[in-house]
């Protein structure tokens, strides 16, 4: 077979469903050439028709044990499935299934499940650009369900909203101080939260101090954030979470869909313009001889960052 190196095709074959195109198309994207915007330019009119799920917590909570039941159900139930997993990984060395995800690759073989592992590539919030393409790309390849698990980072976390249409939050018992966690940041994104491992006999008491924190917020809020619990290894309570997302996603196509929907928009908006105004100024200077000066500059304590940047802008607003 000839290989696939024409954006066009590829696009056209991810329209498709073409397994082998859509990891050769979320491959261009992690590159991140000019071949990547035109893959997306050409497949983003098909996308927008998929459920969205995020997935975050601590590190140990069960969460990729806990994917690979709710894929299992949604696969029961007809229907098709996109994961992608972010690594914590070094941007050298691209992304690798972490060992708690070995059990995930059982579900490759099933035609109708596509599991990706990409890398956060240093980027804050746990969600690269890339990782948000990819999500297109599996939303037009037609999975139904997408489901994105980010590294177990805290309020860094809070940048999957982005991406997600329903944010689940993963906990379990026995973590050490990971009701601090919550309350750094990911507490106010969540619409479902889950205490993993509900076994454990600390389980109630984790529900017990959700409950709590959610009781303190004051915030008036048309949704209420149900607290579930489940046993990720035996699958016990993951039909409940599944109809708890159903029940989220039918509320928001009820209630507030259109207003997340521009909000998401917005936000991605924004990064593409501040990437491309970024990418022209640093070329600029580059090109200019100029960009080691304002470095040799700040290296040498003449100019701060701030101060340096600011100069720019305002040489770049007199040229104008």
């Amino acid at each position: 077979m000839q290989a696939l190196t024409d954006v066009e095709e590829i696009a056209r074959r991810v329209l498709s469903g073409d397994r082998k195109s859509i990891a050769k198309a979320i491959t261009i994207i992690e590159d991140n050439t000019a071949e990547s915007k035109r893959l997306i330019a050409s497949i983003y009119p098909s996308t927008g028709r998929a459920q969205i799920i995020g997935l975050t917590g601590p590190a140990g909570s069960g969460k990729s044990t806990l994917i690979e039941k709710i894929v299992q159900e949604y696969r029961r139930k007809g229907k098709t499935v996109g994961v992608i997993a972010v690594d914590p990984t070094s941007p050298f060395t691209g992304g690798a299934f972490l060992g708690d995800r070995i059990r995930m690759q059982e579900l490759s073989t099933d035609l109708g499940v596509f599991i990706r592992s990409m890398a956060t590539r240093n980027y804050l919030g746990g969600i690269a650009k890339a990782t948000k393409d990819a999500v297109k790309v599996l939303d037009a390849a037609g999975k139904e369900i997408i489901i994105v698990e980010t590294v177990g980072a805290g309020q860094s976390e809070v940048e999957i909203i982005k991406v997600a249409q329903t944010i689940v939050v993963i906990h379990a018992p026995g973590l050490g101080d990971e009701i601090q966690a919550i309350k750094a940041g990911i507490m106010e994104i969540a619409d479902i939260f889950v205490v993993n491992k509900a076994d454990r006999e600390n389980a109630n008491k984790a529900v017990m101090d959700i409950q709590s924190i959610l009781q303190l917020n004051n915030k008036e809020a048309t949704w209420k954030p149900p607290i579930l619990k489940t046993t990720a290894l035996t699958g016990e309570g993951v039909p409940e979470l599944i109809e708890k997302i159903e029940e989220h996603r039918r509320f928001l196509e009820k209630e507030i869909g259109r207003k997340r929907s521009l909000g998401k928009a917005e936000a991605e908006f924004i990064e593409a313009i501040k990437e491309k105004v970024v990418n022209s100024i640093i070329d600029d200077l580059k090109k200019e001889g100029r960009f080691e000066e304002f470095l040799e500059k700040i290296i040498a304590k003449e100019m701060d960052p701030a101060s340096a940047a600011e100069k720019l802008l305002h040489e770049k607003l007199r040229r104008h």
